[in-house]
């Protein structure tokens, strides 16, 4: 019985996403039935594949997808709810994977991937565009610092031509503080309007959420994401330290292409949305003491839950109350007790 219900709980996590999906798009100040909602959408669906074959055979569109669907619904669901919905799951599945990944390399399930300093890098290239106001924008410099900030972190954890957790951990900590104080820094020198803004942004938030941010996004998430699930059972080895060696795997280079991927879909994430701490502590912790340590099931429900984590916390971010709150807080309000928790349970240890 109790393998039973393991396996059904496997089964929905795994299809979780669906259900948070739907919870997004129908609740908020304004609530969409969801039979309007799957109407909405199958309409749009069938519309699109009308025009895809329309242009195939044709060589032109002529189809008019102006459905007669009440127009605030409509507005609303497919301009605001569905893309703000499908960034949500793309930085959830992004955030928790890359801290799964990162508790594997390390051996220990207290960090997560802003050791890096991803975070304080972003957090500074969006200082530094809001502050100048520079017409590149925040997301792109926002972007830019955080791949510097990760390079960075490599480069001075490099010692005797290799990279060890312990150096990059420390590293990590050398470049959180430089970008925490440049950002503090340019906080200094903004008017009340601007730090106003990098403020909001460093609490994160997805409020500002558009298509043109998801086509971005998304597959740079899904290809990391696709990325780390092929190479899931190498995290395995990974996770026993120098034993990899006597099983021929080459764990330096491993680590390093893990982190890039890491450092390349979390850049990306927080980008657009800002800072969101402590999803990529959570979740893999949660499901790792539900369905245990090996990866081959972990990623994949990582993944998954990661998703439906980050929907349903920004769907309650915008709907407890008419003012909404920045997500960051959120998680942060969940994550602090969750890790007093580990901290307290583990000791800081892997094995433990």
């Amino acid at each position: 019985m109790k393998l039973k219900f393991r396996n059904l709980l496997f089964v929905f996590l795994l299809v979780s996403p669906l259900f948070s999906l739907m919870v997004g798009l129908c609740v908020g100040t304004y609530r969409i039935p969801p039979s309007l909602v799957v109407k909405m959408l199958g309409t749009a669906v069938c519309g699109r594949l009308l025009q895809v074959v329309h242009w195939a055979t044709l060589g032109k569109v002529s189809i008019d997808l102006n459905t007669g669907y009440p127009y605030v619904p409509r507005v609303i669901l497919f301009d605001i709810r569905l893309p703000r919905v499908l960034l949500a799951m793309a930085v959830g599945s992004a955030l928790s994977v890359s801290g799964a990944v990162l508790q594997a390399i390390f051996r220990n399930p207290l960090v997560n991937s802003y050791i890096l300093g991803i975070s304080s890098g972003a957090a500074f290239g969006a200082a530094l565009a809001i502050g100048l106001s520079l017409s590149l924008g925040v997301t792109p410099l926002a972007f830019i610092f955080a791949l510097i900030a990760v390079l960075l972190t490599v480069s001075l954890a490099r010692i005797g031509g290799r990279v060890t957790p312990i150096t990059l951990v420390l590293a990590g900590i050398i470049v959180n503080a430089f970008f925490s104080a440049l950002t503090s820094l340019m906080q200094f020198l903004m008017n009340k309007e601007q730090l106003a803004s990098i403020v909001y942004w460093l609490m994160g938030s997805f409020a500002n959420t558009d298509w043109k941010a998801v086509e971005v996004a998304l597959p740079v998430v899904l290809v990391g994401c696709a990325a780390v699930y092929a190479m899931r059972w190498q995290l395995n080895v990974l996770s026993f330290g120098e034993e990899a060696k006597l099983v021929g795997i080459e764990s330096e280079k491993l680590k390093t292409a893990f982190i890039v991927i890491v450092s390349m879909i979390t850049a990306v994430s927080v980008a657009f949305c800002g800072v969101i701490g402590w999803v990529g502590l959570m979740v893999p912790h949660l499901v790792r003491m539900a369905f245990g340590p090996d990866h081959r099931t972990l990623i994949p429900l990582t993944i998954t839950v990661g998703a439906s984590f980050l929907v349903l916390a920004d769907t309650l971010a915008r709907s407890v109350t008419t003012c909404e709150i920045p997500i960051g807080i959120i998680t942060t309000l969940l994550g602090v007790p969750f890790f007093a928790y580990l901290l307290r349970k583990t000791g800081g240890g892997w094995g433990a």
